[in-house]
């Protein structure tokens, strides 16, 4: 049973209380009982704002429900005058510049961004130290070098693989930084001479490079340097040498490894990848978030029986080439992802006994523990410039911006912070913000820092909102359509006619497959290619390898040349992927419910039964990938709207549950903490979890996961 405190009209749970009053408030100059005095009125103003966002969400759905009902054949002129009449589809704004200042030099600059559950304490700081990451590991532990030819990645180090790293490395170089003759191949020393980089090469001749402002400083001594830093495309990476290395020792020149700068920010997420549903679940995440912050989080674990403790790194000092010295950041620049405007927690209870809306809770706690950055207090300085980032999720449309600006507003006079200290990431995820994304950026304006694209979250919103419109494609489909095609186009170009260029992040979707590196180098680079100037990765090795694109792409470049080319794309955003006359057979119907079935049951049973909120998790195929609530509503969603339009019937969907969860049972066997669904499925709630999950998922709000999840897995704790 959950206790609380009584403050003025306020319940606040114990743990919470406890935990702001004794470390998080101390040093930030506010006085107790005026920051809950504050936090009261605030929660009693916006509130009832809260309420009737979610109540327009809800007539919005009914309307569109009812005019698909009664338009069998759609005629696209027709849907924009409906939509336009019901207020879904906004008037634009006239043009404008967006305003933002004090935007950190990490998101002006182009580079990959990660994200972490901020819920897991290791991820979080091995994701936050991921500013930095060896180009050599990334490669000899990923599919990018193949194992033919004798290079296996053995137990013990393999000098065939690594030679043939070496070699993927030296390419990297002759691309980025090529010399005036010859190749990084046949340098045998690098070293200084009046200053300037000089290249012995193997014939015995010097050389230097081609573009010697590419050097940009050293450590050791000039002569006999043990690192070398040099800037491509605004990106960093360092030539490491030291020749009695195991690694150097094998290279002519001595060079040890290449570390790449990659994550230049860092998403600490508190939503899709996080299972909290109560005060004690909230309260373990604001802690991990405090650590950060302080710079003072440290983890201890065990590797290969050896006892490590892993903190946050320092910064890295170098002597520039006129002896001056140079410092960079050793850690990625942290966002904070809040929770959406939906979901309330039991951490606060308000003057009517009911719990308060967890994206306001999220909202006034975040910003507060990120104030420990701003000034000093603490080891390190998250940003130079005295911002706060955060994400807000799942917004739709331009009055819910409009509500999350406000709300910052009013957090900001709390906290007694400048206007627009709190910078807005608007996650363009929703089909209301994508056809009004102008309008939603018009809102923030003065404090937009980032917008980007989610294919996942994005379908399963789309399939939602035209459930009664028809059949959808079969999922695998989707990422072909007119549509999809058309919301990523429209996110750039309305980013970059916003003024985005130099001041906010546009930005791309999750690569979801951790170890399928050599794919990813093949395609996550027409993310660039597009205009997008940062783009998610699964992990640190990943954000290490993404970084060669940027090397290899001048985003700015692109993003100038898409400059002038706005066009208007909302028709071929509302182009609904249905299947006009589907003739699927039985074999391709149960492939798909199998697909979706199986990927549902493997990500909910650990969220539910275990509350791991974001995880590697296999597929049908065994490929593991990694999953977080996006993917659980996209497959929901699909599955609910062939249900509806008897493409399947519930009992074939019961029975495709019943026999993929025996398969997600055995692919789970090796894990102690798993509780299988198949011995008794009526008293697996993780089971039961999933087939809510679509059988009620036409009248989830907007498609959403998190009521059932939330709730099911409160379920779970009480036993």
């Amino acid at each position: 049973m959950q206790k609380y405190v009584n403050v003025g009209k306020l319940q606040i749970a114990e743990e919470l209380y406890s935990f702001l009053s004794n470390e998080v408030l101390n040093g930030t100059g506010l006085e107790v009982k005026q920051f809950w005095v504050g936090f009261e009125s605030l929660i009693n103003d916006f509130t009832p704002l809260n309420n009737e966002l979610l109540q327009i969400r809800k007539n919005l759905q009914r309307k569109i429900d009812s005019w698909h009902k009664e338009h069998r054949e759609m005629n696209i002129e027709d849907y924009v005058e409906f939509l336009k009449g019901i207020g879904y589809l906004e008037k634009e704004p006239s043009d404008f510049n967006i305003e933002t200042i004090n935007v950190d030099d990490e998101v002006i600059k182009a580079g990959p961004q990660l994200v972490v559950p901020l819920s897991n304490a290791r991820y979080a700081v091995n994701a936050v130290n991921a500013r930095w990451g060896s180009l050599y590991d990334a490669l000899y532990g990923t599919d990018v070098i193949s194992e033919e030819n004798g290079a296996t990645k053995n137990i013990n180090y393999n000098p065939i693989r690594g030679r043939k790293v070496i070699q993927y490395g030296r390419k990297f170089l002759d691309k980025t930084i090529p010399l005036v003759n010859g190749s990084h191949k046949e340098v045998t020393s690098y070293s200084l001479v009046d200053n300037e980089l000089s290249v012995m090469l193997n014939s015995g001749k010097l050389t230097k490079l081609q573009d010697e402002d590419k050097f940009i400083g050293y450590k050791g001594e000039s002569i006999n340097p043990t690192t070398l830093l040099f800037e491509n495309n605004e990106l960093y990476f360092e030539i490491q040498i030291d020749p009695l290395h195991e690694i150097g020792k094998t290279d002519v020149a001595g060079v040890k490894d290449i570390l790449m700068e990659a994550a230049l920010t860092t998403i600490l997420d508190c939503e899709d990848s996080v299972a909290a549903v109560d005060a004690l679940d909230k309260v373990s995440v604001y802690k991990n978030l405090l650590g950060l912050m302080k710079g003072d989080l440290s983890v201890q674990f065990v590797k290969n029986e050896e006892n490590i403790t892993r903190v946050l790194n320092k910064n890295q000092t170098y002597q520039m080439k006129n002896k001056k010295e140079f410092s960079l950041s050793g850690r990625s620049l942290m966002f904070i992802r809040n929770v959406g405007h939906l979901m309330t927690n039991n951490a606060i209870l308000d003057s009517n006994g009911e719990e308060i809306y967890e994206g306001i809770l999220d909202g006034v706690i975040t910003v507060l523990i990120a104030t420990h950055s701003l000034d000093g207090r603490c080891e390190f300085k998250n940003s130079s410039k005295r911002s706060i980032y955060i994400v807000k999720p799942k917004m739709q449309g331009s009055k819910e911006v409009a509500f999350a600006n406000r709300l910052f507003n009013r957090i900001e006079d709390l906290l007694g912070l400048d206007r627009n200290t709190i910078k807005i990431g608007v996650m363009d995820e929703e089909r209301r913000t994508s056809l009004n994304l102008k309008a939603c950026i018009w809102e923030v304006k003065d404090r937009i820092a980032f917008i980007n694209t989610g294919f996942l979250d994005r379908t399963g919103d789309e399939i939602h909102t035209s459930m009664k419109a028809g059949p959808m494609i079969r999922k695998n489909d989707m990422k072909k359509t007119e549509w999809i095609a058309a919301y990523e186009k429209s996110n750039v170009l309305t980013g970059i006619e916003a003024g985005f260029q130099n001041r906010a992040q546009i930005g791309k979707g999750m690569w979801a497959a951790p170890e399928q590196m050599n794919d990813m180098l093949g395609q996550k680079i027409d993310q660039l290619k597009a205009g997008a100037s940062t783009a998610w990765v699964p992990s640190p090795t990943a954000a290490t390898l993404h970084a060669l694109h940027y090397h290899e792409v001048s985003v700015k470049d692109i993003q100038s040349k898409l400059t002038g080319n706005s066009i208007s794309l909302k028709n071929d955003i509302l182009k609904i992927p249905i299947a006009k006359a589907p003739n699927w057979s039985k074999e391709e119907i149960q492939q798909e419910l199998d697909n979706n079935a199986q990927g549902i049951l493997g990500y909910v049973i650990r969220w539910v039964e275990q509350g791991i909120g974001c995880s590697k998790v296999m597929d049908i195929n065994n490929i593991g990938l990694m999953e977080d609530r996006a993917t659980l509503r996209i497959s929901s969603q699909h599955i609910a709207n062939w249900i509806y339009h008897g493409i399947c019937t519930k009992e074939e969907v019961e029975n495709t549950f019943k026999s993929m969860a025996k398969i997600v049972d055995e692919q789970n066997k090796n894990d102690s903490k798993y509780k299988p669904m198949s011995v008794n499925f009526e008293a697996s709630i993780g089971f039961q979890a999933a087939c809510e999950l679509v059988f009620k998922g036409g009248q989830q709000p907007s498609g959403y996961t998190e009521p059932i999840l939330h709730h099911l897995r409160l379920k779970v704790k009480e036993r």
